[in-house]
């Protein structure tokens, strides 16, 4: 599989003539990052500017998609939010192409990630994150998707169900435990004007900053979404207290910017348990790509799949209890 998936081609002299086509001239080697959905490098150019191009992975986004998101990220640059927008050549044009690759070059943004327990760390990301928002609402995405909670649960379970990881006792547990979770899910529907344009994917290795200044990066994932998807990876704590910290000092930062609806609150279960899903789906769905296996080689381990599966359990039941934050 290594010779004939895609990225394979990515050799540093083609990531190289890449770049140098947009007029750039690279003394050394790119650096390649922690990333696998996509490739992405870090390069400097004889200026000392430092920059980290991303190749997108081929036939996951149309270039529309791709260019969505880089306006919206320009949208938000110049609305004064902190993100990292894309560079963009004389002609205004931000993605790039070359020997079949889509490419794009993006500012390095360097710093740390955020530190949950810190209060005022806490407070920052719901400031940033609330003045996104305020921008995401003004209008809509019309090429990226929406998440669409049930068909995207349904499209993880047959993914996992369609392959040859799970043993036979695996299989029917999986079959069980989220047939189950389908169901609890339902009355989780959104309705479609509760979604705005997000991040997506804010985790905080998506975050990098100091003290507390931070930017959001990788908006690869954004799409239309309510606004607790931006936010509910943030509340890590496991004790109540803690919890209700981590809460108030990101709502206060927040709302800043912007009112937040607390009905919103009942989805993070919800979206806790699609995130389990579609991570197990993501390996799967992405194990021919060379990088893949000796990177997550516990995939192939049954181990791992009855770890899932009780993790999977355990959001079953919390599924139907009261959430601790609306009892």
């Amino acid at each position: 599989m290594a010779s004939t998936h895609p990225f394979a081609r990515l050799e540093p002299s083609r990531i190289v003539a890449a770049v140098e086509s947009l007029g750039l001239w690279l003394p050394g080697e790119p650096f390649a990052l922690n990333s696998y959905e996509n490739r992405v490098f870090l390069v400097h150019d004889d200026e000392r500017r430092r920059w980290v191009v991303k190749f997108y992975r081929p036939e996951r986004w149309s270039d529309a998609q791709i260019q969505e998101e880089h306006d919206f990220l320009i949208e938000l640059e110049e609305a004064g939010v902190a993100v990292s927008a894309p560079w963009r050549d004389a002609a205004g044009q931000s993605l790039h192409h070359d020997q079949g690759f889509r490419f794009t070059l993006f500012p390095q943004v360097s710093g740390q990630a955020p530190e949950l327990e810190n209060p005022a760390h806490l407070f920052a990301m719901g400031e940033v994150i609330g003045a996104l928002h305020a921008v995401g609402e003004r209008s809509s995405f019309q090429h990226r998707s929406t998440l669409d909670l049930d068909a995207m649960v349904l499209e993880a379970r047959e993914r996992v169900l369609g392959s040859h990881w799970l043993g036979r006792q695996q299989r029917r547990a999986y079959e069980r435990v989220t047939a189950a979770l389908h169901e609890s899910l339902q009355p989780y529907a959104w309705a479609g004007e509760k979604a705005i344009r997000v991040h997506g994917d804010c985790h905080i290795g998506n975050v990098l900053g100091r003290d507390e200044n931070f930017t959001l990066v990788d908006f690869d994932d954004c799409l239309m979404a309510p606004a607790i998807q931006d936010l509910w990876m943030l509340l890590t704590a496991e004790h109540d207290a803690e919890w209700q910290m981590q809460l108030s000092e990101v709502m206060e930062g927040y709302e800043q910017h912007r009112d937040f609806d607390r009905r919103e609150l009942a989805l993070i279960e919800p979206l806790r348990t699609f995130r389990l899903m579609r991570h197990s789906a993501w390996l799967v769905a992405r194990w021919e790509d060379p990088a893949f296996p000796p990177a997550f080689p516990w995939l192939a381990d049954a181990g791992y799949w009855d770890g899932h599966i009780r993790m999977l359990e355990q959001q079953r039941l919390l599924l139907e209890k009261s959430p601790r934050w609306l009892a």
